[in-house]
């Protein structure tokens, strides 16, 4: 009877190895591909996730899955701490795991693998971090890590007989060149090159998704918007994005939610501009003044703004004044 299994697939080259490794031993795969605004992309605003091309390349069976408000909350304050920056390695790998789970009855799945490495990552992935997020996923023998199943406990599918131990790979620390071997003699000839690939680990982008957590409910959109335009916080209810480039602007465009509020210089060129949260006419006035800061209006002039609200359009009159020190004073990042 052949057994069917789900594997965390991230597109890189660990987690092709795992999969190429159990379809060699008979195992039926599907590769789970959890995207986020940090993470992998979003088949909705981003197109078709990069790990989709890896997996149609190497023939394994694909499935992509947006985590939602779920996963946000557990970024506000997760269990087991960040990481250098704001990134919970340990309770996000377990987070995709419980999911994995949830999803075995669906599929008729036996077990669950990852591509995951003893030692490879100084968070995540010590022999200690391994045991407790297999513990606290749920799954406890029904979870194989094939690239290192021989450093770790034996599992269900090992002896069930499901896959067969002696055959997996023993592959454990930081280096590669065990990777690539495996890589040579699986035809595996094309991957992305090493590195995290998680947004939450760039000290750049911290400040931004910090003042989403501090300030506004948990939306998947909101954080999708954090890699677009100039962000400024004006007030504990509201927040702007100013589009850079007409590419930012066609984003924003694409992404206003009902009720929400946008910007634009009546008389000339210029960002879009959107309003999230509470909207009274000083926060739309500030906006203004911040919008008019990216035009070519003329400084301590009035200029016409053009306010843009569930379809309907209305004027607004705002003087370009806005002094840099106070525009710095507003920028989140």
């Amino acid at each position: 009877m052949q057994r069917r299994a789900l594997g965390l697939f991230s597109g890189g080259l660990d987690s092709i190895l795992a999969a190429k490794v159990m379809q060699h031993q008979g195992v039926e795969v599907l590769a789970l591909n959890f995207t986020s605004p940090f993470f992998g992309c979003s088949p909705a605003l981003d197109g078709e996730p990069v790990a989709a091309r890896y997996a149609e390349r190497y023939g394994i069976p694909f499935r992509s899955i947006p985590l939602g408000e779920a996963f946000l909350e557990m970024l506000r304050q997760p269990r087991h701490g960040y990481g250098s920056a704001l990134n919970p390695c340990i309770d996000c790998k377990t987070f995709m795991l419980r999911c994995a789970r949830e999803l075995m009855v669906e599929h008729q799945a036996d077990f669950v693998f990852t591509g995951e490495v003893v030692g490879q990552r100084p968070m995540s992935q010590r022999l200690d971090t391994l045991n407790l997020i297999n513990r606290e996923s749920g799954l406890g023998g029904l979870l194989l890590r094939p690239l290192s199943a021989r450093y770790l406990k034996i599992t269900i599918p090992e002896t069930e007989g499901w896959v067969r131990r002696e055959d997996l790979p023993a592959i454990r620390g930081r280096g590669r060149k065990d990777q690539m071997r495996l890589a040579a003699e699986l035809g595996i000839d094309e991957y992305p090159t090493p590195g995290g690939g998680c947004l939450l680990a760039e000290e750049s982008y911290i400040p931004k998704v910090k003042d989403l957590l501090d300030h506004h409910l948990l939306l998947v959109r909101d954080f999708h918007l954090l890699r677009t335009g100039r962000h400024f916080r004006l007030s504990n209810s509201c927040k702007l994005i100013v589009g850079r480039d007409s590419a930012d602007n066609e984003k924003i465009l694409a992404a206003i939610g009902l009720g929400e509020t946008t910007l634009r210089w009546a008389d000339g060129g210029g960002p879009l501009v959107l309003v999230v949260g509470e909207t009274d006419e000083s926060a739309l006035r500030l906006a203004g003044r911040v919008l008019l800061r990216y035009t070519r209006a003329p400084k301590g002039e009035p200029a016409r703004l053009s306010v843009q609200k569930d379809g309907r359009r209305t004027d607004l009159a705002v003087v370009n004044d806005l002094q840099e020190a106070e525009l710095e004073g507003l920028r989140i990042a």
